[in-house]
């Protein structure tokens, strides 16, 4: 599965991006950790604990999109989640999961608030893009499918 992640803000944009219509079906899957029921009031709560912190960028985007020839489940996507939550030290933040379909393609989203309530300070993200290369690799590995030859070899990434 081929994961591209960032931190950000932009509650706005990041929920009109999650719900757009342009996909023929989107799925607001989970919300963990929130008060609200709705993804948009849903972000929104990460921005309001983010005024109590110095952070500009509350917010981790995830999106998981597997080899286009392949069809990965619900549990698939759930997993890989939860392997980039542990490597990044999002543990048990607040998270939304958006699963969107688009051409008969179903690919996901998730989006953690950095905001680690307990300290009232954003949690550090070191070297993310490394540790969500390694996690694609396994995720690969794990479903035996064929891996990109830029995973293999840097140089001939696309």
């Amino acid at each position: 599965m081929i994961l591209h992640g960032n931190q950000r803000g932009g509650v706005r944009d990041l929920a009109r991006h999650l719900l757009k219509d342009e996909n023929e079906h989107v799925d607001v899957y989970e919300l963990r950790g929130f008060v609200s029921d709705n993804l948009k009031s849903a972000l929104n709560e990460t921005y309001a604990l983010s005024k109590a912190t110095k952070c500009k960028q509350f917010l981790y985007s995830l999106s998981g999109n597997p080899p286009a020839q392949e069809n990965a489940s619900i549990e698939d996507f759930l997993d890989a989640a939860e392997r980039v939550e542990h490597g990044l030290g999002l543990t048990n933040q607040p998270r939304a999961v958006v699963f969107h379909e688009k051409k008969g393609r179903r690919h996901a989203h998730v989006v953690w608030s950095r905001i680690d309530i307990s300290e009232m300070k954003a949690i550090q993200l070191s070297f993310t893009k490394r540790k969500l290369l390694e996690i694609s690799r396994e995720l690969f590995i794990k479903h035996d499918w064929q891996m990109p030859r830029g995973f293999m070899q840097s140089e001939e990434r696309d």
